[in-house]
Protein backbone atom coordinates (compact mmCIF):
# COMPACT_ATOMS: atom_id res chain seq x y z
CA UNK A 1 0.00 0.00 0.00
CA UNK A 2 1.20 3.49 -0.82
CA UNK A 3 2.35 5.61 2.11
CA UNK A 4 2.34 9.39 1.85
CA UNK A 5 3.49 11.97 4.36
CA UNK A 6 2.13 15.50 4.21
CA UNK A 7 4.50 18.17 5.52
CA UNK A 8 2.65 21.41 6.21
CA UNK A 9 4.95 24.41 6.52
CA UNK A 10 2.15 26.85 7.25
CA UNK A 11 2.47 29.22 10.17
CA UNK A 12 -1.21 29.62 11.04
CA UNK A 13 -3.84 27.11 12.09
CA UNK A 14 -6.49 28.79 9.91
CA UNK A 15 -4.47 29.57 6.79
CA UNK A 16 -5.93 29.18 3.32
CA UNK A 17 -3.14 26.64 2.87
CA UNK A 18 -5.44 24.30 4.80
CA UNK A 19 -7.79 24.32 1.82
CA UNK A 20 -5.04 22.75 -0.30
CA UNK A 21 -4.18 20.27 2.43
CA UNK A 22 -7.83 19.29 2.88
CA UNK A 23 -8.12 18.66 -0.87
CA UNK A 24 -5.00 16.47 -0.79
CA UNK A 25 -6.29 14.53 2.22
CA UNK A 26 -9.66 13.99 0.55
CA UNK A 27 -7.95 12.73 -2.60
CA UNK A 28 -5.65 10.39 -0.67
CA UNK A 29 -8.59 8.97 1.30
CA UNK A 30 -10.44 8.22 -1.94
CA UNK A 31 -7.36 6.68 -3.58
CA UNK A 32 -6.76 4.24 -0.74
CA UNK A 33 -3.31 5.60 0.10
CA UNK A 34 -2.33 5.78 3.72
CA UNK A 35 -0.93 9.05 4.94
CA UNK A 36 0.46 10.79 7.96
CA UNK A 37 0.85 14.49 8.62
CA UNK A 38 3.68 16.58 9.95
CA UNK A 39 2.45 20.01 10.94
CA UNK A 40 5.76 21.76 11.38
CA UNK A 41 4.41 24.63 13.49
CA UNK A 42 3.31 22.02 16.06
CA UNK A 43 6.84 20.63 16.48
CA UNK A 44 8.67 22.02 19.52
CA UNK A 45 9.95 25.47 18.53
CA UNK A 46 13.10 25.08 20.62
CA UNK A 47 13.95 21.83 18.85
CA UNK A 48 13.56 23.50 15.47
CA UNK A 49 15.45 26.67 16.39
CA UNK A 50 18.32 24.88 18.09
CA UNK A 51 18.52 22.07 15.52
CA UNK A 52 17.96 19.32 18.06
CA UNK A 53 18.42 16.28 15.86
CA UNK A 54 17.96 14.05 18.91
CA UNK A 55 14.55 15.52 19.81
CA UNK A 56 11.93 12.76 20.15
CA UNK A 57 9.45 14.88 18.16
CA UNK A 58 11.95 15.44 15.33
CA UNK A 59 12.96 11.77 15.31
CA UNK A 60 9.28 10.77 15.09
CA UNK A 61 8.61 13.22 12.24
CA UNK A 62 11.70 12.06 10.36
CA UNK A 63 10.60 8.44 10.75
CA UNK A 64 7.33 9.31 9.01
CA UNK A 65 9.31 10.72 6.08
CA UNK A 66 11.63 7.71 6.03
CA UNK A 67 8.71 5.28 5.82
CA UNK A 68 6.85 7.21 3.12
CA UNK A 69 6.81 6.50 -0.60
CA UNK A 70 5.78 10.07 -1.37
CA UNK A 71 5.97 13.45 0.33
CA UNK A 72 3.54 16.30 -0.22
CA UNK A 73 5.06 19.58 0.93
CA UNK A 74 2.73 22.51 1.54
CA UNK A 75 3.86 26.07 2.15
CA UNK A 76 2.72 29.62 1.75
CA UNK A 77 5.07 32.07 0.04
CA UNK A 78 6.87 34.45 2.40
CA UNK A 79 9.42 36.89 0.96
CA UNK A 80 9.57 34.99 -2.36
CA UNK A 81 10.37 31.67 -0.66
CA UNK A 82 8.93 29.00 1.61
CA UNK A 83 8.39 29.64 5.32
CA UNK A 84 11.20 29.75 7.83
CA UNK A 85 9.51 27.10 9.95
CA UNK A 86 9.53 24.74 6.95
CA UNK A 87 13.21 25.50 6.34
CA UNK A 88 14.00 24.81 10.00
CA UNK A 89 12.38 21.37 9.71
CA UNK A 90 13.93 20.50 6.34
CA UNK A 91 17.32 21.29 7.88
CA UNK A 92 16.66 18.55 10.44
CA UNK A 93 15.95 15.84 7.89
CA UNK A 94 18.82 13.47 7.17
CA UNK A 95 21.06 14.57 4.29
CA UNK A 96 19.41 12.08 1.92
CA UNK A 97 15.99 12.15 3.54
CA UNK A 98 14.14 12.43 0.21
CA UNK A 99 16.01 9.65 -1.62
CA UNK A 100 13.53 7.26 -3.25
CA UNK A 101 10.62 9.60 -2.47
CA UNK A 102 8.21 11.12 -4.94
CA UNK A 103 7.77 14.79 -4.03
CA UNK A 104 4.75 17.01 -4.70
CA UNK A 105 4.98 20.70 -3.75
CA UNK A 106 1.74 22.61 -3.12
CA UNK A 107 2.18 26.36 -2.66
CA UNK A 108 -0.09 29.30 -1.97
CA UNK A 109 0.89 32.91 -2.55
CA UNK A 110 -0.49 36.40 -2.90
CA UNK A 111 0.54 37.15 -6.49
CA UNK A 112 1.63 35.46 -9.69
CA UNK A 113 4.97 37.19 -9.16
CA UNK A 114 6.03 34.24 -7.00
CA UNK A 115 4.88 31.54 -9.41
CA UNK A 116 8.42 30.30 -10.04
CA UNK A 117 9.12 29.89 -6.33
CA UNK A 118 8.54 26.16 -6.68
CA UNK A 119 11.31 25.85 -9.27
CA UNK A 120 13.79 28.30 -7.77
CA UNK A 121 13.28 27.93 -4.00
CA UNK A 122 11.76 24.52 -3.24
CA UNK A 123 13.08 22.14 -5.88
CA UNK A 124 16.78 22.88 -5.18
CA UNK A 125 16.26 22.06 -1.48
CA UNK A 126 14.38 18.89 -2.36
CA UNK A 127 17.22 17.89 -4.69
CA UNK A 128 19.78 18.60 -1.96
CA UNK A 129 17.83 16.16 0.22
CA UNK A 130 18.21 13.48 -2.46
CA UNK A 131 14.90 13.79 -4.31
CA UNK A 132 15.17 12.66 -7.91
CA UNK A 133 11.48 12.69 -8.80
CA UNK A 134 9.74 15.99 -8.10
CA UNK A 135 6.36 16.59 -9.68
CA UNK A 136 5.53 19.99 -11.19
CA UNK A 137 3.55 21.04 -8.18
CA UNK A 138 0.66 23.45 -7.91
CA UNK A 139 0.87 27.18 -7.21
CA UNK A 140 -2.38 28.74 -6.01
CA UNK A 141 -3.29 32.36 -5.35
CA UNK A 142 -4.77 33.28 -1.97
CA UNK A 143 -7.73 34.74 -3.82
CA UNK A 144 -8.51 31.31 -5.30
CA UNK A 145 -9.20 29.79 -1.86
CA UNK A 146 -12.20 31.11 0.05
CA UNK A 147 -12.30 30.69 3.83
CA UNK A 148 -15.79 30.53 5.34
CA UNK A 149 -16.88 31.65 8.79
CA UNK A 150 -16.75 28.06 10.07
CA UNK A 151 -13.13 27.70 8.83
CA UNK A 152 -14.07 25.56 5.85
CA UNK A 153 -12.42 26.25 2.52
CA UNK A 154 -13.76 26.44 -1.00
CA UNK A 155 -11.31 26.14 -3.85
CA UNK A 156 -11.75 27.79 -7.22
CA UNK A 157 -12.89 25.18 -9.76
CA UNK A 158 -9.70 25.54 -11.85
CA UNK A 159 -7.55 25.13 -8.74
CA UNK A 160 -9.45 21.97 -7.84
CA UNK A 161 -8.82 20.59 -11.33
CA UNK A 162 -5.08 21.37 -11.18
CA UNK A 163 -4.75 19.85 -7.72
CA UNK A 164 -6.68 16.75 -8.72
CA UNK A 165 -4.46 16.33 -11.78
CA UNK A 166 -1.20 16.54 -9.80
CA UNK A 167 -2.52 14.29 -7.05
CA UNK A 168 -3.62 11.77 -9.70
CA UNK A 169 -0.13 12.00 -11.21
CA UNK A 170 1.34 11.26 -7.79
CA UNK A 171 -0.75 8.15 -7.19
CA UNK A 172 -0.37 6.90 -10.77
CA UNK A 173 3.39 7.34 -10.65
CA UNK A 174 3.57 5.43 -7.37
CA UNK A 175 1.50 2.54 -8.74
CA UNK A 176 3.68 2.19 -11.82
CA UNK A 177 7.08 2.85 -10.22
CA UNK A 178 6.73 1.42 -6.72
CA UNK A 179 9.38 -1.27 -7.20
CA UNK A 180 11.81 1.32 -8.65
CA UNK A 181 11.48 3.72 -5.73
CA UNK A 182 12.28 1.24 -2.96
Amino acid sequence: MTKVVIISGGTSANSRLNGLENEAISFLNKSGATFERIIVRDLPAEDLLHAKFDSPAIIEANKKVEEADAVIVLTPVYKAAYTGVLKAYLDLLPQKGFVDKLILPLVIGGTFGHLLMIDYALKPVFSALGAETILHGVYVLDSEVERTEDNSYFLDHEVQKRLQKELANLTAFLKVNQPLLK
